[in-house]
């Protein structure tokens, strides 16, 4: 079998083995990938971390419940375990990292979604500070500055609480316009989060760090003017 009949191959048991909860697989299919000298972060991305955006779609659609998502949850972390310490520095989008602020709006107690991004961000080498979920409005602005973040997400999963969201990106913007601020969750749209004044918005996890990938790129840039 050729290396990219392999790779499919693995990536497919990666990717159905967190669907199903098969953690025995997962780890099989893991090591196997480091035995084989295939490139990790590849096998983490479009194979486990693929494999969970299929387990939120599922649960969007009422197929999956939340005991589903946690048993997917511990197959992707079975195979993170395995993988994770051998990912190469290169691999990571040439290595740009950064740190992010991550919580769901107050009076939203909805956090499957944003466990899901910050598994993502921490698996693409971002270093993240969780506020958790029902957070107070002021409390994202306080972190950032403590943190100096570059990026805030922000979650919500109700029309009410997504509301909240216009004032935090204002608090944040005032007192530090350069922070980029991301949106995300069932209500929302791409309209939505341009017209709270949001720098981009998350469909999904995968779509998330790709997101904060190209923000922490765009401020580079301005910083290195």
């Amino acid at each position: 079998m050729g290396k990219e009949e392999l790779r499919e191959e693995l990536l497919t048991i990666l990717n159905e083995g967190v669907v199903n909860f098969e953690e025995d697989k997962v780890r099989e299919a893991s090591q196997k990938v480091l035995d084989e000298g295939l490139n990790v972060y590849d096998a983490v991305m479009n194979g486990l971390a693929a494999g969970m955006e299929v387990v939120g779609n599922l649960y969007d659609q009422h197929e999956y419940f939340v005991p589903e998502l946690l048993m997917a949850a511990d197959a992707l972390y079975a195979g993170l375990d395995i993988l994770k310490p051998h990912i190469k520095m290169e691999d990571l989008s040439s290595s740009i990292k950064g740190q992010v602020v991550i919580g769901t709006v107050q009076g939203d107690v909805h956090d499957i979604g944003k466990n899901l991004i910050k598994m993502m961000f921490e698996v693409a080498g971002f270093t993240v500070h969780d506020l958790g979920r029902d957070v107070a409005l002021d409390k994202f602005a306080e972190e950032q500055m403590r943190t100096d973040s570059e990026i805030v997400a922000l979650s919500a999963m109700m029309t009410t609480t997504m509301m909240g969201m216009k004032k935090v990106v204002q608090m944040i913007k005032e007192k530090n316009p350069n922070v980029k601020i991301m949106l995300g969750g069932a209500p929302l749209t791409s309209d939505v989060a341009s017209l709270f004044g949001a720098d981009g918005y998350a469909e999904s996890a995968g779509n998330a760090v790709q997101e904060a990938i190209k923000m922490i790129s765009q401020l580079r840039k301005l910083q290195n003017k």
